[in-house]
């Protein structure tokens, strides 16, 4: 990792007398988050960690004196223009195209509509109003290159996913993510002057696969709300606040229903190991926690009938989204959190479920290595056979001290993830952008 930018963004560049400039730390960020807003329930639609990530890492840079404005779209008529998400974070709603009935995939239509919103929120101001853009995602990253050119400002994009990795892990029926977003994507992490990589190993694929400059890429690891995701009053009181059996083996999933989460090899190992242990079907529980989105939405309906198809139906339940505080109480419930992705550029459910005291089994891909120390806080998965994920069901089922150990060992292991060493690390990034970006202006009229 020691070629990128580290975590807590030391390796600054040298000093130089003309660059100690006061506020080398930006004041007021421009945040953009295109297609999904901060204000959303995630779980639904195009909502999931991305929208936890952008609004815990808002407040606390405002905590620490950055201001933060987050641009998004307008997705129903009566969201007024402006709205304080807390002290220093506002969330700005523009009017890009109708309001609902806009899939992701029509949205790189409505980039043009979106950004002349951005630019008529800016006109307002003083020049230099902005110091720095922070986009999230490619979408957000087109109309952030844009801004930031216009602005006179640096640019700071986070990928979150990427195509090209994405393409390379598609679990079968998956949609292949188009030309188009590959294309836009490269033209970011060429006009970006830092890139915001989860894990050392997303910084890898940046460089790897959209030849990022290495200097250029920093690592700084998502956060938790330590607060909010805590073993609280344990599993006992959060099984009764639920209605869920006591002596349950419940392994839960919990996030958007798509082929690229893979809810259906949670399913699979559950036929396998009830197959395989018919006396289990009396003590097993399996909630399914989160509504249809992206590719699922094509049959949303799809999981319940392959629940009834392998005749597991009476053990799994399946429940709407629910909100943070509701999620946190599921984590506490659950034996276990199951996340068999085919691709998680982090994977930021891994952590709040550990921070809760639940380990986790996860596919072994993206950043759910980082997020899971294998053997000690859950297990990790190579690849996507439901009998390798029920044979450790069955060591959770048939050892009843496994999940209170593992969650102990999860619950210290998640301290390492709060959210004020991220968002210091991310300033710490957006000093060396302004920096990088001052460079770049300087040498252009030297």
């Amino acid at each position: 990792m020691s070629q990128y930018v580290s975590r807590l963004g030391r390796r600054s560049p040298a000093a130089h007398p003309r660059l100690r400039l006061p506020h080398r730390r930006p004041r007021r960020v421009a945040m953009l988050s295109v297609h999904t807003s901060p204000l959303h329930q995630p779980g639904t639609g195009d909502a999931g960690g991305m929208n936890v990530y952008i609004v815990e890492l808002a407040q606390r840079l405002a905590a620490i004196n950055i201001e933060v404005e987050i641009f998004t779209r307008t997705t129903a008529a009566d969201l007024p223009p402006v709205v304080e998400l807390a002290p220093g974070v506002l969330v700005r709603h523009i009017d890009a195209g109708p309001y609902e009935g806009l899939n992701k995939e029509d949205l790189p239509a409505q980039l043009c509509a979106f950004t002349h919103g951005v630019m008529q929120a800016w006109a307002g101001h003083r020049p230099g109003y902005y110091d720095l853009v922070h986009s999230h995602y490619w979408l957000s990253g087109h109309v952030g290159w844009l801004a930031a050119q216009r602005w006179g400002a640096p640019l700071v994009h986070a990928m979150h996913t990427m195509a090209k990795v994405k393409n390379a892990n598609l679990a079968d029926g998956d949609t292949p993510e188009p030309a188009a977003r590959v294309i836009g994507e490269t033209q970011i992490v060429t006009a970006a002057d830092r890139l915001i990589a989860n894990t050392a190993e997303e910084a890898d694929e940046l460089v790897r696969h959209y030849a990022a400059t290495p200097d250029k890429v920093a690592v700084v690891h998502p956060g938790v709300n330590l607060t909010r995701f805590s073993p609280a009053d344990g599993r006992a009181a959060a099984r009764a606040r639920l209605g869920l059996p006591q002596d349950a083996l419940i392994p839960v999933f919990a996030g958007r229903i798509q082929p690229l989460k893979a809810p259906d090899v949670l399913l699979r190992a559950v036929a396998v190991l009830l197959d395989e242990h018919p006396r289990l079907r009396s003590r097993i529980l399996v909630p399914i926690v989160g509504g249809p989105s992206g590719s699922g939405m094509a049959k949303p309906e799809g999981l319940q009938k392959l629940a009834a198809r392998l005749g597991i139906a009476d053990v799994v339940r399946f429940r709407p989204p629910v909100g943070q505080e509701q999620l946190a109480d599921w984590f506490r419930a659950a034996s276990v959190l199951v996340m068999p992705s085919y691709s998680e550029s982090f994977g930021l459910v891994a952590i709040e479920a550990q921070a809760a005291g639940t380990p986790v089994l996860a596919a072994a891909v993206g950043g759910l290595p980082v997020a899971v120390r294998d053997g000690r806080t859950g297990f990790l998965v190579q690849g996507h056979n439901p009998a390798d994920y029920a044979r450790v069901l069955h060591a959770f089922a048939d050892d009843p001290h496994l999940a209170p150990r593992m969650g102990e060992a999860a619950a210290r292991h998640a301290q390492s993830f709060g959210w004020d060493t991220a968002a210091a690390a991310t300033a710490d990034v957006y000093t060396a952008a302004t920096q990088a970006h001052r460079r770049r202006v300087r040498s252009h009229h030297g």
